[in-house]
């Protein structure tokens, strides 16, 4: 009997096709044309086969799709994907029942002819004659196999599935070359176990151990009478005889194949009639693919695993090769994903964002030393409905993510790397002054970077207390712009840019790192994960790891197969990570950071907060754990300002009230439990000051920052820009005398510099904390 996918009974159209394909194919056999020959039936035409020595491997051992299931670092279940459920099992692992039911109502006479049964072409062709249409098939479960590879391979494709279907002359008679062919190689017990593994019951459900999980929760191998002729019954067409929709239609159809399996011999009357009197007795386990159905908040790094396995070379040569070996599936993947981990970054999500804010969170968590990425999560849910997407906000466009975010201070590091394993000395002192012309020329990758002398760039610092002179541990406890853009200005942009490159931080664009100054606050487009692995590698004593997710990986068989390791290389000298981890442990203990810093461990970071406070930041970490805190409109097109977030009122969100929390809680709950090595330190020298004249700065240390955030605390929350009132400001003084052995003073206002700075629109230069 035919298979069909789905739908009732056959149209007149096919009615006639099967009609007509029986009547030849019968009259060919009929005949006395030798089948091995077939000359006369025009075998040579195109689309059919040369010869009988030719049978595809696929017919043998057909690749047939089936899921795949991604695992977390302790093997528990994050998801199944396929494109079609279908677990392959061998015929020892199918019920006795099943098999006998699946050859009664098929084909009940499969072990006694070949490929072709000429006694049921002769009984289909008289029967449909006096019908006058077509009441009965002549396939054979062999032939029946042989469509159902075609169908197979032809896969969701339209097209091939029409091709692999037609019901012409010429693809008769291959399948009928074919169908001689497999049952001479493979046998009967194979081609029944291939069969019952390859053809669909309805439901999205593949092969019998798939149908047998999604009617009756159980294995193959446990199927009742009942329940194997009820399943058999379905494979003539699946939709129609379907027990979960029309379960009458289905026990009428199911009491069909016991009958039959009676006049077979497989069972006695008597175990016919007591099954028949069996009422239907389902339980339905519904499918449950691909990403959406992971747990603990989860989906977006099930997604991304997909995204690197279609990326990544390791897995296939060409991108067509590794989207076959995806969907082809029977993997399993044991990846990363811690699942402590996971649950205390959903959590910390839940307590903190509400997915129907106006802005979201993204949080990833790495291991310094391996790159293993043992979290990942948002506070929008994976999903297609309201308040939830499938955009992956904590990684890269390439691997399923936006076009990444504007790091504000939290890029500030980078360019401290970059100097101090240059032989910046980090007491070295700058004017900092509060605000300041963009220091022209400045040299570039590519030669020199100008401001412009019409209408110069500028760069201010968050409040107006935020004054040098001061050295790199005061400048970064503060993140105070004005120093680090002096910073760069003197080193220059390209060793900023090539340490950033060894950290692994690239635009989440795609597009190379604009060769400007204003990276130094931030400016260029990154991603959470981004930021995550480059801090891992201060905490790794500079050695960079490339990020993975992917711990093993074995196919259907079990065999395991390669996947790519982290790959480490020393970033910078450990010298340079010992002085970063000091200068960042005082981010958390006496700077910006202090609402984020951990009690019972050392920990170190940087807060981060873009100019209209479009993204806020977090990026920290401890000696065995670094993570990434990003919050802001997943376009970024949200002013977090006056805005309530998880039911909490902002006037204004900087990096340390907001994310700084959310990655506390992570990164304490993903800890819990542990205990975590000392970070390497070095004592940083203070600054030392003198006295202030008694109208110096009047309200420093806080007065002006008493209405900007939720924390008060130092500098990144101030309150609101006061740019009005420093427009006018003379920074010539501050920036000239601060006793910096040779600056340059004109560095201010950049006169002789004859370029415009393009690429620096306003928005780019206040308070990038």
């Amino acid at each position: 009997m035919p298979k069909k996918r789905s739908g009732g009974g056959l149209s007149k159209t096919q009615q006639a096709a099967k009609f007509l394909g029986v009547s030849v194919l019968a009259g060919a056999v009929l005949a006395g044309i030798a089948l091995p020959a077939f000359g006369s039936l025009g075998l040579a035409a195109k689309g059919t086969v040369k010869g009988f020595d030719e049978l595809p491997t696929n017919l043998k051992t057909p690749p047939l799709s089936q899921r795949t299931t991604i695992l977390d670092a302790d093997g528990g279940k994050i998801a199944d994907v396929y494109s079609r459920d279908r677990t392959v099992v061998p015929l020892k692992d199918i019920s006795p029942y099943m098999q006998k039911a699946l050859v009664a109502i098929e084909d009940s006479r499969f072990y006694e002819h070949g490929a072709v049964d000429i006694k049921g072409i002769a009984r289909a062709l008289n029967q449909n004659a006096q019908s006058g249409g077509v009441s009965q098939g002549a396939s054979t479960l062999t032939q029946q196999y042989v469509k159902n590879v075609f169908i197979e391979e032809a896969g969701n494709d339209p097209t091939k599935v029409a091709q692999a279907t037609q019901q012409t002359l010429g693809r008769k008679v291959q399948e009928l070359k074919y169908a001689i062919q497999v049952e001479d190689e493979l046998g009967k017990k194979k081609i029944l176990e291939n069969y019952l593994n390859i053809t669909f019951f309805g439901e999205q459900a593949y092969g019998v151990e798939a149908a047998s999980e999604r009617y009756f929760s159980k294995h193959a191998k446990d199927l009742d009478l009942e329940e194997a002729a009820l399943l058999a019954g379905l494979v003539q067409s699946p939709s129609q005889y379907d027990p979960i929709n029309d379960e009458p239609t289905a026990l009428k159809r199911r009491n069909t194949v016991l009958e039959r399996m009676a006049q077979v011999g497989d069972i006695s009357q008597s175990e016919a009639d007591k099954a028949i009197a069996t009422p239907i007795k389902l339980k339905v386990t519904r499918p449950k693919s691909g990403c959406i159905t992971a747990t603990k908040g989860a989906g977006f790094f099930c997604d991304y695993v997909r995204d690197t396995l279609l990326n990544d070379p390791a897995f296939g040569k060409t991108a067509q090769a590794r989207a076959d070996r995806w969907n082809t599936g029977g993997l399993t993947i044991k990846t990363t994903l811690d699942p402590k981990a996971q649950q205390a970054v959903q959590t910390s999500i839940e307590n903190h964002v509400y997915k129907s804010d106006s802005v979201a969170t993204a949080v990833t968590l790495v291991q310094p030393g391996t790159g293993k990425i043992v979290a990942m999560g948002q506070s929008r849910p994976y999903g297609i409905g309201n308040n939830e997407t499938q955009l992956n906000l904590s990684v890269n466009h390439n691997m399923g993510g936006g076009s990444g975010f504007q790091s504000g201070s939290t890029f500030k590091p980078i360019t401290a790397a970059a100097a101090i394993d240059g032989g910046t000395d980090p007491g070295t002192v700058e004017s900092a002054p509060n605000k300041m012309n963009y220091p022209s020329p400045v040299q570039t990758c590519d030669g020199t970077w100008q401001n412009s002398t019409t209408k110069p760039e500028t760069v201010e610092n968050e409040s107006k207390s935020e004054v040098g002179p001061m050295n790199m541990k005061e400048a970064m406890a503060k993140s105070v712009n004005t120093y680090f853009v002096q910073m760069i200005s003197k080193i220059g942009v390209c060793p900023v840019t090539r340490m950033a490159s060894k950290l692994g931080v690239q635009r989440a664009d795609g597009k190379k790192i604009d060769q400007v100054p204003s990276i130094t606050l931030g400016t260029q487009l990154v991603s959470p994960l981004t930021m995550a692995n480059a801090y891992a590698t201060f905490a790794n004593k500079g050695v960079y790891c490339s990020p993975i997710a992917v711990e093993s990986i074995s196919d259907a068989s079990g065999k395991s197969l390669p996947v790519p390791k982290t790959q480490c290389k020393q970033a910078m000298s450990e010298h340079t990570a010992t002085v970063l981890n000091s200068l960042l442990k005082g981010v958390v203990e006496d700077g910006t950071g202090t609402l984020a810093g951990l009690t019972d461990r050392d920990s170190a970071g940087k807060t981060g907060t873009t100019d209209d406070i479009n993204a806020a930041w977090f990026v920290g970490y401890t000696s065995d754990m670094a993570g990434a805190v990003w919050v802001g409109g997943p376009t970024g097109n949200v002013s977090m300002r006056n805005i309530t977030i998880g039911g909490q009122y902002h006037k204004q969100v900087m990096g340390a009230d907001t994310p700084g929390p959310i990655w506390k809680d992570a990164m304490s709950g993903a800890l819990a439990g542990t205990t975590s090595p000392p970070l390497p330190t070095i004592k940083l020298p203070d600054m030392k000051k003198k006295n202030p004249k008694p109208d110096d700065h009047k309200g420093d240390n806080g007065d002006d920052q008493g209405d900007g955030g939720d924390d008060g605390d130092n500098g990144d929350t101030a309150g609101a820009q006061d740019a009005g009132a420093t427009a006018g400001q003379d920074d010539g003084g501050a920036f000239g005398g601060g006793g910096n052995g040779g600056q340059d003073g004109g560095a201010n206002a950049g006169a002789d510099a004859g370029a415009d700075g393009g690429g620096f629109g306003g928005g780019f230069f206040g308070g990038n904390h």
